[in-house]
């Protein structure tokens, strides 16, 4: 069952609190440790936590609380996941001129390459053929897509066509038909009726590899 975030804010205490203590806090110390203002207040949201199933009491006992096995096991995989997410950030140090120099900047800041790989129906394409060379995409690059069953005009998309050949070109929706443009002017775009046109995947990052 959903958790208001004062109740999740108590469960978690609780939970923290037991981890490190070995024992459960009492109702003084959550209401400390969360900021609430009276006892009652916390017994509210205990009671709440006990009628979810994520908190067990036992009867008549202090610092008898028990956080759920499953709460702990859905915590445990949710900052597993969020520690894997962090070994795909690098520090981003600034900014660097491609045209007049500008001064060097260093920032604390950092990117996350979970922000690209960690959506849902992520994949990769190694990118053949010099289509969309305009749009700076080459062969040998990678693309990272996400799957998706509709585009906007203009996205960058890889589109199943007669079921037969997959390309990856710009969407554009025109009538009954379907456009797929290159990006190089020596090619003609493909156009075909939109029941002819499956899409696989929105481009959402390129990568490319030097040696």
């Amino acid at each position: 069952m959903a958790l208001t975030p004062k109740q999740k804010n108590v469960l978690d205490f609780v939970a923290d609190f037991i981890e490190r203590s070995g024992y459960c806090p009492s109702f003084e110390e959550i209401a400390r440790g969360v900021g609430l203002g009276s006892l009652a207040t916390v017994h509210k949201h205990i009671t709440a936590l006990q009628q979810k199933g994520y908190l067990k009491r036992r009867y008549n006992e202090s610092r008898s609380l028990e956080v759920s096995e499953d709460y702990l096991r859905s915590e445990h995989n949710r900052l597993e996941k969020r520690e894997t997410a962090s070994a795909f950030e690098i520090p981003l140090m600034g900014t660097i001129a491609a045209g007049a120099p500008v001064e060097a900047m260093e920032s604390p800041e950092t990117l996350d390459f979970g922000d690209f790989a960690g959506a849902a129906g992520m994949f990769a394409l190694r990118v053949r053929g010099d289509s969309m060379i305009e749009d700076h995409i080459c062969a040998g690059d990678y693309v990272l897509l996400q799957k998706v069953q509709a585009a906007r005009d203009g996205e960058i998309v890889a589109a199943l066509v007669d079921g037969s050949e997959t390309t990856l070109k710009r969407f554009y929706r025109e009538g009954e038909n379907i456009r797929l443009q290159p990006a190089n002017a020596s090619m003609a775009p493909i156009i075909v009726p939109a029941a002819n046109v499956q899409l696989q995947g929105r481009v959402l990052a390129v990568l490319r590899k030097y040696r």
